[in-house]
């Protein structure tokens, strides 16, 4: 057996399986999609991160970059729905322009009311707004809901986050819509203004669980501005003497006004290692707001004017209409707000602009004018509230105006010209700065956060510090009074934690609590959690029996922290802490063996004391060898006692910690028990499967009104009346006729399966028709590709045969040349025995070279005999022919029949021959002609014959090699090779031909030879030469070929 440190068990391929399957889940999940969620009062924008999408504003259906706030319900004609039924939903601007018809069912604006109770006063200022809405409560909750009257009876009322979450979860389906089939979205940040408290935190957190939406984080409104400002700049490092910057962020919406006050610097921080790194920071000084001025505030002064002059006019006045009237007159006041919102928008950039009702209300008519003088008016008290929430930033930073550098501002309603007018007020002209999106700028910063807290992406370290807003405290019994603690600020960081001491005994409990405003500048301590402690006295006592803690000692701890994820408080730990003394040992195992080695403990190494001197400690410890032993060991047994003495000696106090158990329930806002949450969730699956089964009805409404309308089309075109009957035609026209009036009649209100089964009786009528229009109109070329597989297949089978002819000839020849090759053989290697055994050669000349060689020449020399030819194997059978042969004939056969059939038979009878038919017999005869093919293909490539063997040369002795390079050896050799071209020369104009037409090269060194020792033709070209110049070089070496060869035939 393997040591136990070197022992490996196997791994399973399950296992490795399960590895896998988790590693690209992961990733795949880590490559999923996030969302930065702008939640405005009037508006909501998205924007989408996902590899491939660096930051991209989410659409709407009407393609626009932001959506209206609004959910509507649309009624059914025929009232309430039945149980289990759910009425069509829609969003956005196709919700608001329901508000006119049907004002009882359209939810605009819901950020106001998340998580506030039903009796706060901005529930109160949103009903007047909208009168037709009913509002209702939850059973055991104090939130606020809506109740519809086009739902069943018996339904429950609709919560405030159901209605968000329904928004939610659209603007999910549109991101999905642009991130592409298969990519998930589920991870978002959402942005939220600086006074949001737990309650309303809560609701939001609640909303987005609902819309199947995981929170990353919140980020204030503020902040989320300052980080898109920070995405493209660079600011100066603290760390490097630089001056960090601050800006105030001045941010009015629809629904109110805020001011953050942000320090933009660069941070030096410890990165990987013993490297640093300088990252970006963005921090939250202060802020302050007011949560009831903004745009829908000034809509309000404009609706009251129109309301005003309304009631002035004398039709209004004959028709006995009042200003109450008007207001709770549910299509009058969405018709207003409406009209309002455009009123004020023009006049921050028009001086004047009118509006114009046509049957505002009882058929009355009204038209209405105001000018922005008059408007500015109206808004005096407002205008005097701009400053406000920048004074209480400033304060809560302790900054002066002069300390911040710019005022960037963001927000619809900062267009507006007393607005603008106002700030320069404050902070001068000069530091009003538009240097950012002041429509999409937040969003893109919870974009960009998101993306910081997804592991799926890497973007600039940017770091975010958002403070809470308000104040924190606990209060709570002990000695029978009441404490109240403050454990929190308005400008305590996101994610800080505190350590809550407690002094008790027993089993206690305690409220945590957030300073809100109520109403006025009055502050209520507004419950939010609940802590009671579980198993404090059981450890408690076990402490006091087992550890022997002192009682007068005992401490109690709670940590609380403000959730980096949501901003709200929550407990992380609990624990008790006690002291109890423990024995001390002042030895240890060292000076238990400097001891025992003589050298003493720490007390033996004390400095020498006062008139003693080294030297004499050095004589004492080397005196008499012969007593050194002796010394030692009592030394040594000295040394030991004491070290034991001193290890039993002396206590000190030790800390003993121990955690105990806990138990926290919400206060304010409640958790919603299980039960209910799920029934919300059904109830919101119901409605996404009534909205998917809606549009699928839709769709084949759609699909069978056009069917009538192309069907009768069908029955003007000549190639389908020649394919039906004159019954068939007929039928069709009576049952297009019966669809179309009912498609009119009811058809829209038919439910899916009653679409699908009219569709379906149009279906069995057309379709055999324009299966037989088909099938003329293609069966002449799928015919012609049969014929044309027909034709190859019959030359391939001519070629089949003449090769297994050809085969069968080669196969002979070669048998015959293989025995006269054997004859042949047998007589030359006689002959070469013979000649060899009358061969003289002079010992002394090779007598070096046959020291080296051996016996290697006689075997070179020796003639190699002549082998007998291969004989191939032949590459097609007899089989193969048969196959071919049977195959077309059969093919050919069965097409004659069935074209013979077919032309006996009418065009608007069915077929007997399909042109799925024919091309399955085209695809069989091709399939016989691959098998041949691939044959031939895979077939072994044939033998290359070898090239004769050279005559070998006679090979000269070393020495004779030497004298070869002399150069008189050279000049010889090249004399007696000229004597011999001359004596050729000679012998030739002997033989009457002449010695200056024939030139003769031994050697030549411009000559080039293949492999096979055969000459090649040079071509005489330079390398940049032209295709021209390359075209008559080759034609020449062509013609001095052909030269050659003519003379000599010649010759």
């Amino acid at each position: 057996m393997a040591p136990p440190g070197r022992r490996r068990g196997t791994t399973s391929p399950l296992s490795i399986l399960l590895g896998l399957f988790l590693l690209f889940s992961s990733t795949a999940s880590a490559a999923s999609a996030v969302l930065g969620i702008d939640l405005g009062t009037e508006y909501i924008k998205a924007a989408l991160i996902k590899p491939g999408i660096p930051l991209e504003i989410v659409l709407t259906k009407d393609s626009k970059r932001k959506e209206v706030s609004a959910v509507a319900f649309k009624p059914s004609k025929s009232g309430a729905l039945p149980a289990g039924s759910f009425p069509e939903r829609f969003y956005g601007s196709d919700a608001v322009a329901l508000a006119a018809r049907f004002p009882g069912d359209v939810y605009p604006n819901l950020k106001a009311l998340l998580g506030i109770p039903s009796e706060n006063d901005a529930v109160k200022v949103y009903t007047e707004r909208y009168p037709a809405l009913e509002t209702a409560s939850l059973e055991n909750r104090n939130t606020v809901s809506f109740k519809s009257n086009t739902l069943a009876e018996g339904e429950k009322p609709f919560s405030v986050e159901e209605l968000l979450a329904m928004e939610l979860k659209n603007i999910r389906e549109n991101a999905k819509a642009l991130a592409g089939k298969g990519v998930s979205i589920e991870d978002a940040v959402i942005t939220v203004p600086p006074f949001y408290t737990v309650n309303e935190r809560r609701a939001l957190e609640v909303a987005a669980r609902l819309a199947g939406l995981k929170l990353l984080g919140v980020v204030s409104d503020g902040l989320a501005v300052g980080l898109n400002y920070a995405t493209s700049r660079t600011f100066p490092n603290v760390a490097e003497g630089g001056k960090p910057e601050v800006h105030l962020v001045f941010d009015m919406g629809a629904g109110s006004t805020s001011a953050t006050v942000l320090k933009f610097q660069g941070k030096t921080v410890k990165d990987v290692g013993r490297f640093n790194k300088t990252i970006q920071e963005v921090s939250v000084l202060g802020t302050g707001w007011d949560r009831t001025l903004g745009g829908d505030s000034l809509n309000s002064l404009i609706v009251e004017d129109m309301i005003s002059s309304f009631v002035a006019t004398p039709s209004a006045k004959s028709a006995s209409l009042s200003a109450d009237k008007v207001k709770s007159h549910g299509r009058a006041a969405a018709k207003l707000w409406k009209e309002a919102e455009k009123v004020r928008q023009v006049l921050s950039a028009n001086t004047a602009t009118s509006a114009f009702f046509e049957s505002f209300i009882d058929d009355v008519d009204f038209r209405y004018k105001i000018e922005r003088p008059k408007f500015e008016e109206m808004a005096t008290d407002f205008a005097m509230r701009v400053n406000g929430p920048v004074e209480q930033a400033l304060a809560a930073a302790g900054l002066t105006i002069k300390d911040i550098d710019t005022v960037i501002l963001h927000g619809g309603a900062v267009r507006t010209p007393f607005v603008q007018r106002a700030l320069e007020s404050i902070a001068g002209a000069s530091k009003l700065k538009s240097n950012v999106n002041s429509d999409e700028a937040a969003v893109f910063g919870a974009a960009f956060k998101a993306a910081g807290l997804s592991p799926s992406f890497r973007v600039k370290e940017i770091r975010d510090i958002d403070i809470q807003g308000y104040a924190f405290g606990i209060q709570y019994m002990f000695n029978l009074k009441e404490r109240d603690q403050k454990i929190f600020t308005p400008t305590s960081k996101i994610g800080g934690t505190k350590d809550i001491p407690f002094q008790m005994m027993g089993e206690f409990e305690f409220t945590t609590y957030q300073t809100v405003p109520s109403g006025g500048a009055e502050l209520v301590k507004a419950p939010v959690l609940h802590f009671r402690s579980g198993n404090l006295t059981r450890q408690i006592t076990n402490m006091i029996d087992n550890d022997k803690c002192d009682r007068e000692t005992f401490n109690n701890y709670v940590q609380v922290r403000l959730s980096p994820v949501t901003g709200l408080p929550e407990v992380t730990a609990a624990w008790v802490t006690c002291e109890t003394e423990e024995s001390e040992k002042k030895g240890g195992v060292m000076d238990n063996v400097k001891g025992f080695f003589g050298m003493g403990g720490k007390k033996d190494q004390e400095p020498l004391k006062e008139g003693e001197s080294s030297s004499e400690a050095a004589t004492s410890g080397t005196s008499d060898p012969s007593s050194s032993t002796s010394v030692s060991s009592a030394s040594s047994t000295s040394a030991s006692a004491e070290a034991s003495e001193a290890a039993t000696s002396g206590s000190k106090k030790k800390t003993v910690k121990s955690a105990i158990t806990y138990h926290v329930t919400q206060k304010g806002y409640e958790k919603h028990p299980r039960k209910e949450f799920k029934r919300m969730i059904d109830r919101l699956a119901a409605f996404d499967a009534s909205d998917k089964a809606r549009r699928t009805r839709e769709e084949i409404l759609n699909n069978l009104e056009a069917f009538t309308y192309r069907a009768r089309d069908y029955l003007e075109d000549e190639a389908f009346i020649a394919s039906s009957t004159s019954q068939e035609r007929s039928s069709l026209e009576q049952k297009l006729s019966a669809s179309s009036d009912w498609i009119y009649e009811v058809g829209h209100d038919a439910t899916e399966d009653v679409l699908k089964s009219k569709l379906k009786e149009l279906n069995d009528i057309v379709d055999p028709i324009q299966k037989r229009k088909d099938e003329a109109a293609k069966r002449p070329d799928a015919v012609k590709g049969l014929q044309d597989a027909l034709d190859q297949l019959k030359q391939v089978g001519t070629m089949v045969k003449e090769q297994i002819k050809s085969a069968t000839e080669a196969s002979a020849k070669a048998a015959e040349e293989s025995s006269k090759s054997a004859s042949e053989s047998a007589s030359s290697s006689s002959t070469a025995a013979a000649a060899s055994g009358t061969t003289e050669a002079d010992p002394l000349v090779e007598l070096e070279d046959d020291n080296l060689k051996g016996d290697s020449d006689a075997s070179a020399d020796a003639p190699e005999p002549s082998k007998a030819p291969e004989i191939p194997a032949p590459l097609y059978t007899d089989e193969d022919l048969k196959q071919l042969t049977d195959a077309e004939e059969a093919s050919r056969k069965w097409l004659e029949e069935k074209l013979a059939a077919q032309e006996k038979l009418k065009e608007s009878d069915d077929p007997v021959i399909t042109v799925k038919d024919l091309q399955d017999q085209t695809t069989k005869l091709n399939n016989v002609l691959m098998d041949m093919m691939m044959k031939k293909m895979r077939a072994p490539p044939k033998p290359k014959s070898k090239p004769k063997p050279k005559p070998k040369k006679p090979k000269k002795s070393k020495k004779a090699s030497k004298d070869a390079e002399k150069p008189e050896e050279r000049s010889e050799t090249e004399k007696s090779q000229k004597d011999t071209e001359a004596e050729i020369k000679e012998a030739l104009e002997k033989a009457g031909i002449k010695g200056d037409s024939v030139k003769l090269d031994f050697g030549h060194k411009n000559e080039i030879k293949d492999k096979d020792g055969r000459p090649l033709i040079k071509l005489d070209i330079n390398k940049d030469a032209t295709e021209e110049e390359i075209t008559e070089a080759i034609k020449k070496a062509t013609e001095d070929v052909r030269g050659a060869e003519q003379e000599r035939d010649e010759l």
